[in-house]
C-alpha cells in the first residue's frame, strides 16, 4: 500500500532532482553507452586474444574454460580484506565461498583488486589519522583500477567501515553499468557496555583511572572479530546500504559467524549474476539515483547517525551526479523524528537496534509516515517494500525473506514515527558569522544546545589537551580547534578530545567545540560546530578568532556567531598559519591531495569532476595553502 509522501520530503527531493538534471542526464548518457558498448554478450568477448590470454592465465579448471568461452558472466570482487581489522578480516574466506557460488550458476568470481581499510579507532590521535579522510578517495580510485581490465559483467563490493563503504560505492558508480552489490560483514557481538566504557574514558581524562583499566575495558568492548558495535559510521554505511537498496533486504547487521550471513553472501552473488544475464538487468548507477540519496540522508537522521556522512553521502552521491547540499539535509532534519537510540545517542548498541526490529521496522514506519520514496530500484528489485522484510534460514537452511514485525521489539531502542524520541532528526546545519558547520545534536541534552562563551584557541589536538591537564580550560568555554580542515591536515577526526570535553562539561562548565575538523561519528554528548566552512587555511572567519572572543553555538537557532563588532572582526587579519607537519607515517605523498580537495560541504573528495560545477573548488586554490610542496 502506498503512502503520500511527507511534503518536505517531495519538495527536497525535487530541488535535489531539479538542479542536478544537467550532471544526472551525463551520468546516465556515460553508463547508458558503456552498457551499449557490451550489449548483450560477457564483456570479455570485446578483448582480443592476447588480452584475454593475460586475463584466464591465472584461472584453473572449469574456470579456465568458463573465461574462454563466450557464455556465462564473470563477476569482479573487489575486497578491503586485512586480517588487523576486526571488521575486515571476515573477508578472508569470502572470495572462495563467493567463486563456488559463482560456479553454481554458470559464472566465474575473481578478485579483481584490494582496498585498503584502515581504523579510526587505532590512528585517533595520531598522525596517521590525516590520511584517514582521503583513504576514502584512495579506495573509489582503487575500485576503478580493480574493475578496468574490461573483463567483468557485475561486481561484488566487500567493505563496512568507515571510509571504505563510500569509497567502494563511488569507485563502483565509474562503473554504474555493471550489476554490483555491497557485501557486509555484520558487527561482532555485543561486549562492555559503550556506556560503560565512555565512563572509564572519562575517569582515566580525569586522573581517577590508570592505563592497566583503561585498557582491560577497550579490550572488553572491543573484542572479536565484525565492526564495533557502536552507531558511528561504520554502522551508519550499514544502515544506508540497506535504506538505499545497495545490500540485499535485512543484510546489515547479521554477525559475521551466523549461518545467515553466509546464506546472504551467496544469495548476493546470485543475484548480481541474475542481473547480469538478463536482458532487463540493471547496474548501481541506475539504483543510486536522487530518491535514493534522499532515502540515505532519511535514514541517517531517523537514526541520529554519523555527521561523516553529510561529506560522504554528498561524495557519493555526486559520484552518481546528484547534488546534495547540507542545506537538503537540513531541511530533512526539521520533518524527520528521531526513531532510534543507539550509542552514543543512548545506551544500547547495533545488535540491540538490530533484534528490536532493526532496518526493516525502520523502512516499514518510515514509508508508513510518507518520509520515504518506496518507487525506487533496489538490488533486490523494483520498490523498497522489500526492505520491509527480514532475511532468515528455514527448516532447510535456506535462505528466504519474510515480513518484519509490526510493532518494535523494544522502544527503548527503536520507535515508530508515531511516537518518536524527538519530532525533528539527529543533524543539523548551523550558519553564521563564523561561516557554515554541522553538528550532531541527537545525544546532546536540551541544557547544552545552546552555549555562549569566551573562546580559547588551538591549532591541534595536544595543545588542547595540555591546558586541559593543566585545568586551565576549568570554566565556560567553546573550545576552537582550527587548522584542521580537508586542506590544512586531511581532516582528521578530533575524537580523542571528547572525554576531555565530557569531564570538563561534568565539573559544570558550558563547553562546546568549534571546529573546522571532523568528530567520530562515535562522538555526541558535547555541543560540536564541525566542519567549519571555509577553513582556516582559506581565511574563513575561524582563522580570525582570538582568545577570549565570546562565541554563541545555538543548536535550536542553527546558528553560530562570534559576538564581536563586524567591522572589527572582519577588519582582522586571519591568523598565520602554523607550520604544518608533511612528513612521517606517508604524508608527504598526500601532498596533491591536501592541494586538490574540495570543501567539506560539497564532499571533500578530490575530484574536480564531480564538483558540482564541474570545476575544482576554492579549496584547490594553490595560493591560499601558504606551504611548499615538500621534496621526497
Amino acid at each position: 500500500m502506498s503512502h503520500p509522501l511527507h511534503p518536505v520530503l517531495a519538495e527536497v527531493t525535487e530541488r535535489v532532482t531539479s538542479r542536478s538534471r544537467a550532471s544526472r542526464a551525463a551520468y546516465l548518457s556515460r553508463i547508458s553507452a558503456a552498457a551499449a558498448e557490451r550489449g548483450l554478450r560477457p564483456a570479455r568477448t570485446a578483448l582480443g586474444c592476447s588480452n584475454l590470454a593475460h586475463a584466464v592465465a591465472a584461472c584453473g579448471g572449469s574456470d579456465r574454460a568458463a573465461m574462454s568461452s563466450d557464455a556465462g558472466a564473470s563477476v569482479g570482487i573487489v575486497t578491503s580484506y586485512n586480517d588487523m581489522l576486526s571488521a575486515h578480516a571476515p573477508f578472508e574466506h569470502y572470495p572462495q565461498a563467493i567463486k563456488a557460488t559463482a560456479r553454481e550458476v554458470g559464472a566465474v568470481a575473481r578478485v579483481a583488486g584490494g582496498v585498503p581499510a584502515m581504523c579510526d579507532g587505532i590512528t585517533q590521535g595520531r598522525a596517521g589519522m590525516e590520511l584517514s579522510l582521503f583513504s576514502r578517495d584512495v579506495i573509489a580510485m582503487s575500485t576503478a583500477i580493480a574493475l578496468s581490465h574490461d573483463v567483468f559483467d557485475a561486481a561484488l563490493m566487500l567493505g563496512v567501515c568507515d571510509k571504505i563503504v563510500p569509497g567502494l560505492v563511488a569507485g563502483a558508480l565509474t562503473f554504474g553499468h555493471l550489476p554490483t552489490a555491497l557485501v557486509p560483514a555484520g558487527p561482532m557481538a555485543s561486549g562492555r557496555s559503550n556506556a560503560e566504557k565512555a565512563e572509564v574514558r572519562k575517569a582515566f581524562a580525569d586522573g581517577r583511572a590508570g592505563r592497566e583499566e583503561l585498557l582491560a575495558s577497550e579490550v572488553a568492548s572491543y573484542h572479536s572479530p565484525g565492526t564495533c558495535t557502536f552507531y558511528g559510521t561504520a554502522n551508519s554505511n550499514q544502515l544506508l546500504m540497506d535504506v538505499m537498496g545497495l545490500h540485499l533486504p535485512g543484510a546489515a547487521f547479521v554477525h559475521p559467524d551466523d549461518p545467515l550471513r553466509a546464506a546472504l553472501t551467496d544469495a548476493a552473488t546470485r543475484r548480481v549474476v541474475e542481473l547480469a544475464v538478463s536482458g532487463a538487468g540493471y547496474g548501481i548507477g541506475e539504483i543510486v539515483d536522487e530518491k535514493a540519496v534522499v532515502n540515505g540522508v532519511v535514514a541517517l537522521l531517523a537514526t541520529g547517525g554519523s555527521t561523516n556522512h553529510t561529506m560522504h553521502l554528498v561524495s557519493m552521491a555526486a559520484a552518481a551526479g546528484v547534488h546534495l547540499t547540507w542545506e537538503d539535509f537540513d531541511d530533512l532534519s526539521a520533518a524527520v523524528p528521531l526513531l532510534a537510540r543507539m550509542y552514543p545517542n543512548g545506551p544500547a548498541d547495533v545488535n540491540h537496534f538490530h533484534t528490536a526490529g532493526g532496518t526493516p521496522f525502520l523502512v516499514r514506519t518510515l514509508l508508513e509516515a510518507g518520509l520515504l520514496h518506496e518507487d525506487v530500484q533496489t538490488l533486490a528489485g523494483q520498490g523498497l517494500s522489500r526492505y520491509t522484510q527480514r532475511p532468515v534460514l528455514d527448516e532447510a537452511g535456506a535462505l528466504v525473506f519474510e515480513d518484519a514485525p509490526a510493532e518494535s521489539g523494544d522502544h527503548t531502542v527503536l520507535r515508530p514515527a508515531t511516537e518518536p524520541f524527538s519530532p525533528d532528526g539527529g543533524l543539523r546545519v548551523l550558519r553564521g558569522s563564523l561561516g557554515h558547520a554541522v553538528i550532531k545534536v541527537s545525544a546532546v541534552a536540551e541544557e547544552h544546545k545552546v552555549v555562549q562563551a569566551p573562546a580559547r584557541v588551538f591549532t591541534d589536538q595536544v595543545g588542547f589537551l595540555q591546558a586541559f591537564s593543566r585545568r586551565e580550560l576549568d570554566r565556560d568555554v567553546v573550545v576552537v580547534i582550527r587548522e584542521q580542515g580537508p586542506s590544512a591536515n586531511g581532516m582528521p577526526e578530533l575524537h580523542s578530545l571528547t572525554p576531555s570535553l565530557g569531564v570538563l562539561q561534568k565539573r559544570g562548565y558550558a563547553v562546546a567545540l568549534v571546529t573546522d575538523g571532523r568528530m567520530s561519528g562515535a562522538s555526541g554528548s558535547i555541543p560540536a560546530a564541525i566542519h567549519v566552512t571555509p577553513e582556516s587555511v582559506h581565511a574563513g572567519p575561524i582563522a580570525r578568532v582570538r582568545d577570549g572572543d565570546v562565541i554563541r553555538l545555538d543548536a535550536l537557532a542553527g546558528t553560530i556567531e562570534v559576538l564581536v563588532d563586524p567591522d572589527e572582526f572582519a577588519a582582522r587579519t586571519p591568523a598565520v598559519r602554523v607550520a604544518p607537519q608533511e612528513y612521517g607515517t606517508g604524508r608527504e605523498l598526500f601532498h596533491a591531495l591536501r592541494s586538490a580537495v574540495g570543501r567539506a560541504d560539497e564532499g571533500a573528495h578530490v575530484f574536480s569532476t564531480l564538483s558540482p560545477h564541474g570545476a575544482p573548488s576554492e579549496n584547490a586554490d594553490l595560493a591560499l595553502l601558504q606551504t611548499q610542496e615538500p621534496t621526497l
